[in-house]
């Protein structure tokens, strides 16, 4: 295939492809590089017609070269949105939705998952851990179950019940812990030499980032090679605007695009915004937030591995980052629901109240082509709505 090397995000330090990695030497993320003047022979928009509409689709820019390795379960390609009843509510002109809760395990991390396994199965590995917020170690497990690979799940014991239930179900081992995905975390490391598990954490290996880019690749294709003016994007450990970033970039390489770039919005809950805080305050990385808490439990990261690249691509982007209270996510989630039929997680209903503030802010023009990215399916948040009375 076009692999080339494994490149540190920081120090640029290049590692050979097909191998077992997890980070650089420095500590930062790896990332993969491709032969885009190679992939770009074959990879084009007209091509893309013929082939099948799931992620795999972009093959000649993912890192799988055995094509016995790779584990589907139909993920990608998921609906673009045109939100016309609510784009007219808040007075813009085009507002586009676009709907991970299509995926396989009903997020979008069964993109990164769909990678990051099938290379693990590629590689050998047979015994793969995650710390999670919940959603993650649903997508693992499930991937996981049709590779016939080992899946351990570490999740904060006040997860979803919903994710800790399908874990279980696909047949993963559950560890709960006390404490937030951090803690787990350093559970999962505490273990990891002993048991032999390769930690597939959030950019502490190089392909589920892979997984996640194929949102961009899908958005620009979706829109006719056209690029939106402004995303905003739901931002926990950061791999999906990470992804996003590498997409663009990738693109214009294999001559899809031009230089023109989206503003990205980092969205985040205000009981737990490292990101927004570190942007603010011009630094260029995050620090952690203490006693985090959020009802959108993909958003409490109290810190992201990824912090530097995050900010960098806020800033290269001419975006920005803005957090939101607990009470306008759920508000949002209704409305939502209401108006365009989309049951949707809290951590993408976030994008909405932001949206609003952005907008009469004056830092997103109403006359601009807008995309919120929807993570998953708010029928695994069922628990948010128990204490309300039935209508």
């Amino acid at each position: 295939m076009n692999v080339m090397a494994l490149v540190c995000s920081r120090c640029q330090r290049t590692y050979p492809p097909g191998r077992v990695a997890q980070l650089c030497a420095c500590g930062k993320p790896l990332l993969v590089r491709y032969d885009l003047e190679r992939a770009a022979r074959t990879l084009t928009l007209s091509a893309l017609v013929r082939r099948e509409p799931t992620l795999w689709r972009y093959r000649e820019v993912l890192p799988v070269e055995d094509e016995a390795a790779i584990v589907s379960l139909g993920e990608g390609f998921t609906p673009l949105l045109n939100c016309r009843r609510l784009a007219e509510h808040l007075g813009v002109r085009t507002l586009y939705v676009k709907d991970e809760s299509a995926n396989p395990t009903g997020t979008f991390k069964a993109r990164g998952m769909a990678v990051a396994v099938s290379m693990a199965r590629q590689l050998g590995l047979k015994r793969l851990a995650v710390p999670s917020a919940g959603n993650a170690g649903g997508a693992l497990a499930a991937y996981a179950a049709r590779a016939g690979l080992e899946a351990y799940v570490f999740m904060p014991r006040d997860a979803p019940r919903a994710n800790r239930r399908e874990a279980e179900l696909y047949g993963a081992r559950v560890v709960l812990v006390d404490g937030l995905i951090t803690d787990c975390a350093r559970r999962l490391a505490e273990e990891q030499a002993e048991r032999g598990y390769f930690d597939v954490s959030t950019l502490k290996e190089p392909y589920r980032v892979e997984g996640k880019k194929t949102m961009g690749y899908e958005l620009v294709e979706q829109l006719g090679g056209r690029v939106p003016d402004v995303i905003l994007y739901p931002t926990g450990g950061g791999t999906g605007l990470i992804g996003l970033w590498k997409a663009f970039e990738e693109m214009e390489a294999l001559g899809w695009i031009g230089r023109e770039r989206p503003r990205l919005f980092a969205v985040q809950a205000s009981g737990c915004a490292p990101i927004v805080r570190a942007f603010h305050e011009g630094k260029t990385e995050a620090e952690a937030v203490p006693h985090a808490h959020t009802i959108a439990a993909g958003l409490r990261v109290p810190r992201a591995l990824g912090d530097f690249l995050i900010l960098d691509i806020l800033r290269r982007s001419r975006g920005g980052a803005i957090a939101v209270d607990d009470e306008e996510i759920r508000e949002a989630m209704r409305e939502l629901a209401h108006r365009e039929g989309l049951f949707v997680c809290p951590e993408g209903a976030a994008c909405l109240p932001a949206l609003k503030r952005l907008l009469a802010q004056g830092e997103i023009h109403p006359d601009e082509c807008i995309v919120l990215f929807n993570t998953g399916s708010g029928l695994k948040y069922l628990d948010l709505w128990d204490s309300e009375p039935a209508q």
